[in-house]
C-alpha cells in the first residue's frame, strides 16, 4: 500500500490535528499538562518495533556543520554563528590563567573555545513554544503566564525526549525530475501524495517525515541557500499532519514556501503546524545521500540540546536502513 494509512477513530483521537481550528491553538490530546505534542506517539512498543529492523551497519548523518560564515536565517535581525578562542597553548602560557606556571602551561597544550548563535541555526528543531496565535501556544499555554524574562518555563526543547521513530523521505525534487525545486515552489497535498505513490512509500501514524526540495545542493552559499526557499504550504502541511506525522522537517531554512502567499500571516505552516496540530519542525537537515540512495523508509534518530525553555536547538539526527 502507498500514501496515508487509513486513520481509525482511536489514532484521530490521537492526532491534535483532527481537533484544530483555524489561526486557533489547539487543546492537545494528550492532557491539560501535554508540552511535546505530536511525539507523545513515541513510546516504548514504537521504540522496540522500529530498532527490531534497524540496520545500524550505516549510518547516514543528516546535520549540516556549523562554521562563522554559515547560511542562518537572519531576516528577522537574529545573529548569526559566531566561535572564538578562549583558550590557546601560546595564550596560556603567556597569561597563565589556570595557575599552573610557566613550565606547567608549556607541557599541557590548552584550547578552549566558546560559541553564541540564534537557537535556529544549522540543522535544529523548532519546538511547541516557538510559534503561536496571539499571546498562546499549543496547548493554550499564554505568555501571560508561562513566558518569563529570559525563556517560556513550558515546551521548550528540553522537554523533547530522544526521537526514535520510523522516518520517511519524501523526495519532491526527485519526484519532478530536477535538481532542485524552483524559488517559492509550493508543495501541496498532491506532490506528496504523487511522491508516495512513485516511491512506493507508505506513511504511518507515528512517522518523522523529511521532505526534500533540493535546496542543500546549494549550501553553504547564503545567497543561493537562504532567499525564496521552496516549501509546503498549508494544505501540504494538513495533509501530513492529519496522517499522524510527528516532526516534519526538509533541508531548506524555513520548511515552508517562502515568501508566505497569505498576505495576513508571514509563517503560515509554522504557526499551522506548531499550534493547531502540535507537530515539532526540523529544519537545515542535509537529505542528499539518502535521496541518491533512495533511501525512503529508515530508522530516525535525533536528540537536541536539552535547553530549558528554548525555542529551538540543534540536533543531529541520523537514519538507518531497515533490514528485512
Amino acid at each position: 500500500m502507498c500514501g496515508p494509512t487509513l486513520i481509525s477513530a482511536a489514532e484521530k483521537a490521537r492526532i491534535a490535528a483532527y481537533d484544530g481550528k483555524f489561526r486557533e491553538v489547539t487543546a492537545s490530546p494528550f492532557g491539560t499538562d501535554d508540552e511535546i505534542g505530536m511525539l507523545n506517539l513515541i513510546d516504548a512498543e514504537s521504540r522496540r518495533t522500529i530498532m527490531s529492523r534497524t540496520d545500524a551497519g550505516t549510518v547516514f548523518d543528516l546535520s549540516v556543520d556549523n562554521f562563522v560564515g554559515m547560511p542562518t536565517f537572519s531576516a528577522a535581525g537574529d545573529q548569526g554563528y559566531q566561535m572564538w578562542m578562549t583558550h590557546t597553548p601560546r595564550g596560556t602560557v603567556l597569561d597563565d590563567q589556570p595557575g599552573a606556571g610557566h613550565a606547567g602551561n608549556e607541557l599541557v597544550a590548552y584550547s578552549g573555545d566558546a560559541f553564541s548563535m540564534y537557537t535556529h541555526t544549522g540543522t535544529h528543531i523548532d519546538a511547541l513554544n516557538h510559534f503561536g496565535y496571539r499571546d498562546r501556544i499549543f496547548n493554550n499555554f499564554t505568555a501571560h503566564e508561562h513566558l518569563g524574562s529570559r525563556h517560556w518555563d513550558v515546551a521548550g526543547a528540553d522537554k523533547h525526549p530522544p526521537i526514535l521513530a520510523r522516518g520517511i523521505l519524501l523526495d519532491i525534487a526527485g519526484l519532478l525530475g530536477v535538481d532542485m525545486l524552483e524559488p517559492s515552489y509550493g508543495i501541496g497535498e498532491q506532490d506528496l501524495a504523487d511522491a508516495l505513490k512513485h516511491q512506493g512509500t507508505e506513511l504511518r501514524p507515528g512517522d518523522v517525515v523529511l521532505i526534500r526540495t533540493g535546496r542543500m545542493q546549494a549550501w553553504p552559499d547564503p545567497q543561493a541557500y537562504l532567499p525564496n526557499g521552496p516549501g509546503i504550504n498549508r494544505e501540504g502541511a494538513e495533509y501530513l499532519a492529519r496522517a499522524g506525522a510527528i516532526m516534519i522537517g526538509a533541508d531548506t531554512v524555513g520548511l515552508e514556501q517562502m515568501p508566505s502567499s497569505d498576505p495576513e500571516n508571514w509563517q503560515v505552516v509554522h504557526t499551522y503546524l506548531l499550534a493547531e496540530a502540535g507537530v515539532p519542525i526540523l529544519e537545515v537537515a542535509d537529505l542528499e545521500r539518502i535521496a541518491a540512495e533512495k533511501l525512503y523508509e529508515f530508522a530516525f534518530f535525533g536528540a537536541c540540546i536539552r535547553l530549558r525553555g528554548a525555542t529551538g536547538s540543534p540536533i543531529r539526527p541520523v537514519a538507518m536502513p531497515l533490514a528485512g
